[in-house]
């Protein structure tokens, strides 16, 4: 008897499914689709984010914590039998790329109470991004030398709050995590775009004047 394949994700991003289409035509696969509908109805979480549900494998139950923030249907996942916690990219030694921070402090929150009475081997992020100096590697680099481990530990996990309640909302840097806002980056940096294309603008406009000027005193 074959045993059947559950494939979930702890968030939607495409660098976390991009592999899902190698088991869409496998037989005795479930893919299970990470936006927020497809989440709470499989897991069983009406009243999100608040509850926890459990994924039952047989003789093995992971509990299925919902922690959005990074992502609107993030969920995190303790594993009982190894005390794993799989925390995908709502916590990792690097970068926390936060979309929403209100969210992202009720999901420390609502982790560090529920780990804060169960054993946790390891804590389990979603990539590695730092060296084993300790500095950041390159943003979507796939070269990775020297690199550090990826594993945190409980205490890193119950600190969690307080770091992000050290947020600034744009961008904070706290020990080895940087936190950010990628969409109020990006629109920083649109604006300023604008504001360096109008003063370009501004200045040829000047300078065609000054030539036009110029050409008319020639004349």
């Amino acid at each position: 008897m074959k045993i059947p394949l559950i494939v979930v994700h702890t968030h939607g991003h495409l660098d976390h499914r991009l592999g899902d289409s190698q088991f869409q035509p496998l037989p005795h696969v479930e893919i299970v689709p990470a936006d927020l509908a497809h989440v709470r109805k499989y897991f069983g979480l009406p009243d999100w984010p608040n509850g926890v549900a459990q994924l039952d494998l047989g003789d093995r139950t992971i509990d299925v914590i919902p922690t959005p923030g990074h992502y609107p249907s993030h969920v995190s996942y303790y594993d009982r039998q190894t005390g794993l916690f799989f925390s995908g990219d709502f916590f990792l030694p690097g970068r926390l790329i936060i979309d929403d921070a209100q969210a992202d402090l009720a999901s420390a929150n609502r982790v560090a109470d529920f780990i804060r009475n169960r054993p946790v081997s390891y804590v389990l992020g979603g990539h590695i991004e730092l060296d084993t100096d300790g500095k950041m590697l390159p943003l979507g680099s796939h070269y990775h030398p020297r690199e550090n481990v990826l594993q945190l530990t409980k205490q890193d996990l119950l600190a969690l709050p307080a770091i992000v309640s050290s947020f600034n909302g744009f961008y904070t840097q706290n020990g080895v995590f940087v936190l950010y806002s990628q969409t109020r980056i990006l629109l920083a940096l649109g604006f300023l775009l604008i504001a360096v294309l109008v003063a370009f603008g501004m200045l040829l406009r000047g300078y065609l004047r000054r030539r036009k000027r110029a050409r008319a005193t020639l004349t």
